[in-house]
């Protein structure tokens, strides 16, 4: 990319934003690699999927090759529209040996200021 942080004009969006991060199975101690993740395309237009311990196999599918695999951003006017994207996501992304916490965001909607 050739822009800098410095060169990019930046928007400013109202609308709220919840990252669940996707781990294979051991994490964080001894986690599996090479398991093929399926369905990302399918993860929907509420959500950005960001690659974290992904690698592009020889036959061009996308695989696991590191702990945090995926950092998945759900979108939505507040708070918990936002979880629901996220979790919405999360449940269209498949590979063996998937696990997501169920409770992200939820002390923030405890706190019922959003």
């Amino acid at each position: 990319i050739p822009l800098k942080l410095d060169e990019i004009e930046l928007e400013w969006d109202d609308a709220a934003a919840v990252c669940v991060i996707v781990v294979s199975a051991g994490y964080p101690g001894r986690y599996r690699k090479g398991e093929v993740i399926t369905r990302l395309a399918e993860a929907g237009r509420e959500a950005l999927v960001f690659h974290a311990g992904t690698a592009l196999a020889p036959d061009s599918s996308v695989v696991t090759s590191g702990g945090r695999v995926l950092g998945v951003v759900g979108r939505g006017k507040d708070v918990r529209a936002a979880q629901q994207a996220a979790y919405a996501a999360v449940s269209r992304i498949h590979f063996a040996g998937m696990y997501a916490r169920k409770d992200i965001a939820d002390k923030a909607l405890a706190a019922s200021r959003f």
